[in-house]
């Protein structure tokens, strides 16, 4: 139809929402993988949540149309890595990307205390975030002035260690699991489990498994993905799941037709849930349509609303 298809004749990008958990290849940039797949999606409007280091791989969820409204709330949700550490050379940007800046001898330990050293770090504690990161300082990211040699005081920043478990540990190789809050900086985690072993390391591997409540078995790698647009880009949006997925264990409130429109209208409605917070909000049949928040006097306040729009086909 021509409709479909701008001045040069190819198709235009369709209102496309839900989202897909993306097993990001090494080697490329977050944005660099969501704008692949935007293409074989043949999506209008995208988004992700949680950049991943160019170096890393592993679950980056991808918002598309309306679903990119729930990029925020993912942003705050816990993760879990599996990381490679070396030990004895610590590089200036704490990964193997960097130049080797510092040498120190590895202490012979046995399993039981790397696991007792990594153990110390479970809790809430404060983190300094690392020079190479995309956080600003008057302005300016980190990594731009870490580029040009340049050094700034950093402000600790409060994160949350809820599991470690080593892997293995083995010459210079250390390998564990840790399951964190957001803002967490494995390089920087890496490189002060070292400093309280007697020496340095940097990370040679970052593989995210896990994001809030999203199963690894779930993701899609970049291959796989290219290989189901192959039939088009229909068949890679069955592959999509959607935005309220990323919800799971939100307490939840469903409403009538005519309460469902008033909310969509962006009024408050009556609520019986007790409580306050955030909570999904449906209409009749299960339907989706966003996010409220509870508030006084037993009612439910839109915060983020969901649009029904016709699926792409």
């Amino acid at each position: 139809m021509a409709g479909n298809r701008d001045n040069r004749g190819r198709q235009k990008p369709a209102a496309v929402n839900g989202l897909l958990l993306l097993d990001k290849p090494a080697g490329m940039t977050s944005n660099q993988a969501l704008q692949k797949v935007k293409r074989l999606l043949n999506a209008r409007k995208a988004g992700h949540t949680g950049s991943l280091d160019p170096a890393a791989t592993g679950m980056l969820p991808l918002c598309f149309g309306e679903a990119t409204k729930i990029c925020a709330f993912l942003l705050e949700a816990d993760k879990t890595y599996r990381v490679t550490a070396r030990l004895g050379e610590a590089t200036d940007t704490g990964d193997a990307d960097g130049q080797v800046v510092e040498s120190a001898p590895v202490p012979n330990l046995g399993r039981d205390e790397w696991q007792a050293l990594m153990s110390a770090f479970l809790g809430t504690t404060e983190q300094i975030p690392p020079m190479y990161s995309a956080l600003k300082k008057d302005g300016k990211r980190l990594y731009e002035l870490a580029r040009k040699g340049e050094v700034v005081e950093r402000e600790p920043r409060p994160i949350r260690i809820d599991d470690i478990s080593l892997l293995e540990a083995s010459g210079t190789r250390l390998v564990f699991r840790v399951s964190c809050s957001k803002g967490t900086y494995i390089r920087t985690l890496v490189e002060d489990i070292a400093k309280s072993a007697g020496t340095v390391a940097h990370t040679t591997r970052l593989h995210r498994e896990t994001v809030g409540s999203f199963r690894a078995e779930d993701m899609l790698d970049m291959s796989g993905a290219e290989e189901v647009a192959e039939e088009g880009p229909a068949a890679l949006r069955e592959r999509l799941l959607p935005a309220d997925v990323a919800l799971s264990g939100w307490q939840e409130r469903e409403l009538s037709e005519s309460d469902g429109q008033r909310f969509c209208g962006g009024q408050a409605v009556a609520c019986s849930i007790a409580g306050e917070g955030l909570a999904k909000v449906y209409g009749p049949a299960r339907r989706f349509l966003g996010i409220g928040e509870l508030v006084t006097g037993g009612q439910i306040a839109p915060r983020r609303i969901f649009l029904s729009e016709p699926a792409a086909k």
